[in-house]
């Protein structure tokens, strides 16, 4: 191998360590810290089920905003920048929160840090989608969007270790500070990828207006099928996540299956983000969604028929799909479009994932009133899962692994 060939590997490795760690910053502590904690913080702080419910509605709201703002007006600021303003501001947030008392003012703070997620995650797969070849792209992103996992396991250590010893503020405290650091090695990393390019700069990509943006969405087969994915994926994924526990309790499992099964979750995305990737990048990515919706609905399936047997089958199946998801279809949306458009559709695929996911909790919520238990509901999700597979068929048979974009001018680390 060259030098020049290992210099390039070495910073692809880089670009996946320090976006993913921007994903651990921005979605492992901005998104699920809050939900860890809670029941800790709520010893000192007088937070009520009312506030827990705002909370997380307007999370929800806040993350389709900021996913909206992403894809009309992300490329106007750039998207360098944007990564550091939004690791900045994640990790001032974080560390705001360990002096928080008042529910309106955490309030507002989860809100601000689920709108500067979901522009996080768009701004790097636009850096990935211009620095990183077409052929490793998807490896690379879902790597990073596995780090959302990897934040996972560290809330657990925040809870399991660092709040005994020293109280739920220091948690905040430690992962703000860990936030500050990861913006330290993005801006080094920036520069470095930036350096080469002084001498053959390419003009900016343009973006698409709004208008030929939503056109592309519902008339583009490649922009079509991610929404449509992303969408179908937030039916499923969001209601499991939220009603999982409620489920084992009302059937009277022990607590600790609960534990265990998310446990299951962190631990299986962890690993999978590198290895379905990679099945994207050599196999397609219509194969490498199979693979992961399939587990997802085999894991649901199980969990229907024996909720008690299965029940880490299902976290299998939920890790396995949930994280690599995002990079494997972003890193296929890039195929077709410039990274500029890939950021944009990106956007919108976060908006249909939310949609998605707040549709399936109202069904969840119907399902549940009319019929007395949840049983019908985790059908009805086995059901979604399965429509998941179809989709992922449809997309291996019609859509081949040799798409590949060639129109957007592109700096790759082959």
């Amino acid at each position: 191998m060259s030098g020049s060939s290992q210099d390039k590997g070495a910073s692809r490795v880089k670009i996946a360590v320090v976006f993913g760690l921007n994903q651990v910053v921005s979605h492992g502590f901005g998104m699920f810290l809050f939900a860890a904690m809670v029941p800790l913080m709520r010893e000192s702080i007088l937070l009520n089920h009312w506030h827990l419910a705002a909370i997380g509605a307007l999370t929800q709201l806040a993350y389709l905003a900021g996913a909206l703002l992403l894809g009309v007006f992300g490329h106007r600021l750039g998207t360098e920048r944007l990564a550091l303003i939004t690791g900045s501001l994640s990790s001032g947030l974080l560390l705001t929160m360990a002096y928080l008392e008042h529910p309106l003012l955490i309030m507002a703070v989860l809100t601000c840090l689920a709108a500067s997620a979901a522009i996080s995650w768009g701004t790097l797969v636009e850096i990935v989608s211009r620095h990183v070849h077409a052929g490793l792209r998807s490896t690379c992103l879902s790597t990073i969007s596995s780090g959302t996992a990897w934040g996972y396991g560290l809330n657990g250590l925040l809870i399991l270790i660092i709040v005994p010893m020293l109280g739920w503020q220091q948690a905040w405290l430690l992962a703000g500070g860990t936030g500050l650091l990861v913006v330290t090695l993005t801006r080094r990393l920036l520069q470095a990828l930036n350096k080469p390019l002084t001498a053959t700069a390419v003009s900016p990509e343009p973006a698409l207006p709004t208008s030929r943006l939503l056109f592309t969405i519902f008339n583009e087969r490649t922009a079509f099928l991610a929404c449509l994915t992303c969408f179908l994926a937030g039916l499923t994924t969001m209601p499991f996540s939220s009603w999982v526990n409620t489920y084992l309790d009302q059937l009277a499992l022990p607590a600790s299956l609960g534990g265990y099964t998310w446990t299951t979750v962190g631990v299986t995305g962890m690993v999978a983000g590198l290895l379905a990737g990679k099945l994207a990048d050599k196999q397609g990515h219509g194969v490498a969604l199979l693979v992961i919706f399939g587990g997802f609905a085999l894991g649901l399936m199980a969990f229907v028929y024996d909720p008690g047997r299965f029940a880490l089958m299902a976290g299998f199946g939920y890790g396995l799909m949930y994280f690599p998801m995002w990079g494997i279809l972003a890193g296929w949306v890039g195929r077709d479009y410039s990274a500029t458009a890939t950021m944009q559709i990106s956007g919108a695929c976060m908006m249909t994932f939310g949609l998605g996911g707040t549709l399936g909790n109202l069904l969840t919520g119907y399902l549940r009133a009319a019929t007395g238990s949840l049983d019908a509901v985790f059908i009805a999700l086995a059901g979604a899962a399965v429509l998941l597979v179809v989709l992922a068929v449809w997309i291996w048979a019609k859509c081949p692994a040799s798409a590949t974009n060639t129109s957007a001018p592109e700096t790759p680390l082959s």
